[in-house]
């Protein structure tokens, strides 16, 4: 009898866990509202409706300069690019920034987020906008594997790329980015813990605490709409950011002009890989910045501004 009652209650227990995280789950994936347009009112910037959504963007310099195009990482809007648009603007050149679909105030699609979704964005932003390639790109993390994309598949529309801690090469993945690559767990898991897992990501991007507080605050604003979470899984899932050497090395044919810096305190992506992408691309002039880690730009603007405006304007 003893025995019996303890495995009714054990299974009392596991269903009650069960229906615990079955009602948190709902709540996760019901209780953020849709990205609007009151909400796109309050935020700075512009809009344009593309052929997969709304896109946010800003667009500063005038209009008859080079164009630079920055292109931002996996999770962080455009607010990255804060710190660099002023000093590129002053330079002379024409400055373009946005949000990939599912960040900042860009829609969030329910499609797959793969190179061809992130390719045909950019590509669609510069034609609807009118901008006369070549433009000189500009990417930080994915966005640098999003630049190489690019650049690879339209070389004509690229005059220089310049790379903040690309991803694509191999690196170590966390077990919680395996867990939630797999189906369905990944769903549950981003929608009961995606939200707090990004921002401990956003931390680790940091080498400076006191500039952490006002970097959450931009940053938790967009993270209230639904959508996000859905676009950073199927991105994590299909844009295959891990294997882009091929990418890389016909870069390298193309003899582009391209500028790669790395932080050497990068906790995102390793320092060393800095190494595989200067194998892809031997001409490439390589800037290495100590004490540095994944924000380059937005942490370290007074060391990066002047090398990319310079590298820019040659």
């Amino acid at each position: 009898m003893v025995k019996q009652s303890l495995k009714s209650t054990m299974w009392l227990l596991a269903i009650m866990v069960l229906l615990a995280l079955a009602v948190s789950y709902l709540y996760a994936t019901t209780a953020k509202p849709e990205l609007d347009e009151q909400a796109r009112q309050e935020a700075p910037g512009r809009f344009i409706s593309l052929s997969k959504g709304i896109v946010h963007y800003e667009i500063a310099g005038p209009a008859s300069a080079p164009t630079v195009v920055l292109v931002h990482g996996l999770a962080t809007p455009y607010f990255i690019w804060d710190h660099n648009i002023e000093a590129l603007v002053d330079a002379g050149f024409r400055v373009l920034r946005y949000d990939h679909y599912g960040r900042g105030f860009s829609d969030r699609p329910d499609v797959v987020y793969d190179r061809d979704l992130y390719d045909q964005q950019l590509l669609e932003l510069l034609q609807t906008l009118d901008i006369k390639p070549p433009v000189h790109l500009v990417g930080e993390s994915m966005g640098g594997a999003v630049a190489a994309i690019f650049t690879d598949r339209h070389p004509d529309m690229v005059a220089k790329l310049a790379l903040m801690a690309p991803a694509g090469f191999p690196v170590e993945e966390s077990l919680t980015i395996r867990l939630v690559k797999i189906p369905l767990l990944g769903e549950f898991l981003m929608a009961l813990f995606g939200d707090k897992a990004v921002l401990a990501g956003v931390k680790d991007a940091f080498v400076h605490p006191e500039k952490l507080a006002a970097f959450e605050e931009k940053f938790k604003v967009p993270l209230r709409y639904a959508g996000f979470q859905r676009a950073i899984l199927s991105t994590l899932r299909h844009l295959h950011m891990n294997s882009l050497s091929e990418t890389y090395h016909r870069l390298g044919k193309q003899q582009k002009p391209v500028l790669l810096f790395w932080g050497r305190n990068d906790r995102v992506l390793p320092f060393a890989n800095n190494e595989k992408v200067k194998e892809a691309i031997p001409h490439l002039e390589f800037q290495e910045i100590d004490g540095a880690g994944h924000n380059l730009g937005y942490e370290f603007p007074y060391i990066v501004n002047p090398i990319l405006r310079e590298f820019l304007s040659q």
